[in-house]
């Protein structure tokens, strides 16, 4: 096929989108038509490339299940989730960074009272969190609500568990009149992302790390302000440069302080060395 036929089976597939109700769509697709086609022309795209790459994207979607997405897995590692949250949730100095939700968020778990442990078992080093939830006025949000769930101390999380799911390190919990919230968990450790399924393949190919910094994922709401999709990353972690998912920020990195065995912030006996990490959070209100 010549260059100029090329370019008119282009201009054919777009002409076809004349009749499409639905002006936003119209808009996505002409683009994304658009740049597929360039891409095609641009790589010379082979026959057999192009079925590897739907034989690759039939894999992804056989790979996910209600507990992982691997849609989600490979977006991140392309980098597009985080530039989708740049586009539309653009950092303003003084309010709470977004970053990705991840693969292994779980929707409607429980309630817990501040101050709830929220180990249920995992493995880890103890670790007490605290701060404050605010306006970018500095004003307290009461009832902010923290949606929260972590990996344990090996980078492991409760949907990779074989078996029945039974949650971990999961919690949503409201801050108090003041905005502020506490809550014991574990430090979260480095971990690579899953690297068993076509994600991972691909990561193997390009040469690329797996690895993750350590992080505690979080979804703080309010009404009359905007919800934030975020992480509370180990600031020492040697990964917070390098992250696989592109997702880690310097302004969302926390000072995990290590204890030695005694007095918690809770008031409890700890006899083992635990850590505190403090981090206040200023939400946008809502246009």
């Amino acid at each position: 096929m010549s260059n100029a036929a090329e370019i008119a089976l282009t201009q054919t597939v777009l002409s076809r989108l004349g009749e499409c109700g639905d002006p936003r769509l119209k808009t996505v697709m002409t683009s994304l038509i658009t740049h597929l086609h360039d891409f095609v022309r641009d790589v010379r795209l082979t026959d057999q490339e192009w079925m590897q790459a739907i034989q690759f994207l039939t894999e992804v979607g056989k790979t996910c299940t209600p507990q992982r997405q691997e849609f989600i897995l490979l977006s991140d590692t392309l980098g597009i989730s985080t530039l989708v949250l740049e586009v539309n949730h653009p950092s303003v100095e003084g309010s709470l960074e977004a970053t990705v939700l991840g693969p292994f968020y779980v929707e409607g778990v429980a309630e817990r009272p501040l101050g709830a442990d929220l180990t249920d078992g995992m493995e880890g080093e103890p670790t007490f969190y605290s701060g404050r939830v605010s306006d970018t006025e500095g004003r307290p949000i009461a009832e902010a609500v923290l949606d929260i769930w972590s990996s344990d101390g090996i980078g492991a999380y409760d949907v990779q568990r074989a078996g029945p799911f039974v949650s971990a390190g999961r919690a949503k919990i409201k801050t108090d009149a003041d905005g502020r919230y506490w809550f014991r968990s574990i430090k979260p450790a480095d971990y690579p992302v899953p690297t068993d399924g076509p994600a991972g393949a691909l990561l193997r190919l390009l040469g690329r790390e797996a690895n993750r910094p350590g992080h505690l994922h979080l979804i703080v709401s309010a009404p009359n302000h905007e919800e934030v999709v975020t992480q509370l990353f180990v600031a020492d972690s040697v990964y917070l440069n390098r992250d696989a998912v592109f997702g880690a920020k310097d302004a969302l990195a926390g000072r995990f302080a290590r204890h030695a065995p005694g007095v918690a912030p809770t008031g409890e006996m700890m006899t083992q060395p635990f850590y505190t990490v403090e981090f206040d959070m200023r939400l946008r209100r809502s246009a």
